[in-house]
């Protein structure tokens, strides 16, 4: 008797998932509770466990969408292989089939027989017009996997294996490859898509823009930051004090951290900071709750852990939702300036950016000093002209004279 094993129920706003990847291959051995699949909703990546142990037979391929409720194999009754089982089946079958591997896969097309491409690796191939015959597969018993065929695009001979061309034809390569790929958006993607034209659309949304003297707090750093870590087993970066005076000005101007439902506004007396960081799969903007209560350690603690999380593609959905303020660092990549987008339903969004030694005037002189454009992109329909100015300000007054997030002056 076969058990199925369907897509579980992993939030309430979720409908369908991405099955991203196999742990296990169709025919093998599974004991229960052993994770044989990964699947990738709009906010996270999560693994799918055995129900029962036994032998796998798989329904769904990489890379198909799937619908919650919906069976992804079957786990068929079946004990553990002892160590020869496998050699004297397989001498066995070749005893009693003796066609070529590449029949047993037209009669059988879901086994691994040489020369089979998985559903992804036969889109790109068709696409391409690359006979997959042609390719030498690298998975389990030679099939050609999605990796195998996206190499096979850009190979010499994947262009034209068969056809003979004459030397005189080589000057028309002279202009460059103009070859183009096609790839499924992930889930994750075709929810950023959707959110970011959803805000922009349906948010009154304006940016105000300041300037911060980053002097002070790259000084209180190099002073101090050998003995926090010492002492504390974490760096101290610029996040952390980022972090803290936007928790501390959120406390004077409550309409930043506030969000529309229906026809109401609610205003949040805490800080969960929503902070955005690049994962291998796109941007994740995991939440850091009740930061207003944390040290600066604490917060340097935090923003660590889900940052490594994000990039083991670890992330819980909990983990991904309920912020009620974000900020994200463009200057990691190197931005000077620019109009981040708010992460609805939030009202508001602060941007860092690379801090640049520019000339200021100080006290009537022009002297260098190492500078950062901050911006706050907020929606207007929630926040007046004046609270987001003020807003930026107290930011800024707190970075440039850090005695004060400590003081809370």
């Amino acid at each position: 008797m076969s058990l199925e094993i369907k897509v579980p129920t992993v939030g309430e706003s979720i409908t369908e998932v991405t099955l991203s990847q196999w742990l296990k291959q169709d025919g093998d051995y599974v004991e229960m509770d052993e994770n044989i699949a990964e699947l990738e909703s709009d906010k996270a990546t999560f693994e799918l466990p055995a129900e029962k142990a036994g032998i796998l037979r798989i329904i769904a391929q990489e890379g198909d969408t799937l619908e919650i409720g919906a069976v992804v194999c079957t786990i068929e009754e079946g004990g553990a292989p002892t160590g020869d089982a496998k050699p004297a089946a397989a001498a066995e079958e070749k005893a009693s089939a003796p066609a070529a591997t590449a029949n047993v896969a037209d009669e059988n097309p879901d086994s691994y027989a040489a020369g089979t491409a998985s559903p992804a690796a036969a889109k790109i191939l068709r696409e391409k017009g690359i006979d997959p015959a042609t390719i030498k597969g690298t998975g389990k018993e030679g099939r050609i996997t999605k990796e195998d065929a996206e190499k096979a695009q850009v190979a010499p001979k994947a262009v034209a294996p068969a056809k003979e061309a004459p030397k005189a034809a080589a000057p028309v390569a002279v202009a460059g490859s103009r070859n183009e790929r096609r790839e499924k958006m992930t889930s994750l993607r075709k929810t950023i898509a959707k959110r970011l034209v959803s805000v922009k659309n349906e948010t009154a949304m304006l940016t105000t823009f300041n300037e911060v003297n980053m002097q002070p707090i790259m000084d209180l750093r190099a002073k101090y930051k050998d003995t926090f870590k010492e002492k504390h087993g974490v760096g101290l970066g610029f996040m952390s004090f980022f972090t803290k005076a936007v928790t501390t000005a959120l406390k004077e101007w409550p309409a930043v951290n506030a969000r529309i439902e229906e026809n109401e506004l609610v205003y949040s007396d805490f800080a969960d900071i929503s902070i955005a960081v690049s994962a291998p799969k796109g941007l994740v903007v995991p939440v850091l709750r009740n930061a207003e209560s944390m040290s600066l350690h604490e917060i340097e603690k935090g923003i660590g852990a889900l940052a490594v999380k994000a990039r083991d593609n670890k992330l819980t959905i909990d983990e991904m939702t309920g912020g009620t303020f974000t900020i994200t660092n463009g200057g990691v990549f190197g931005s000077m300036m620019s109009t981040p987008i708010i992460n609805a339903p939030q009202s508001a969004i602060l941007g860092m950016h690379n801090i640049i030694q520019r000339p200021v005037a100080e006290n009537g002189q022009v002297v260098i000093r190492p500078m950062m454009y901050i911006a706050l992109s907020y929606d207007h329909r929630v926040i007046d002209g004046r609270e987001s100015v003020s807003f930026l300000v107290r930011v800024k007054q707190l970075l440039e004279d850090p005695a004060r997030l400590l003081l809370e002056v």
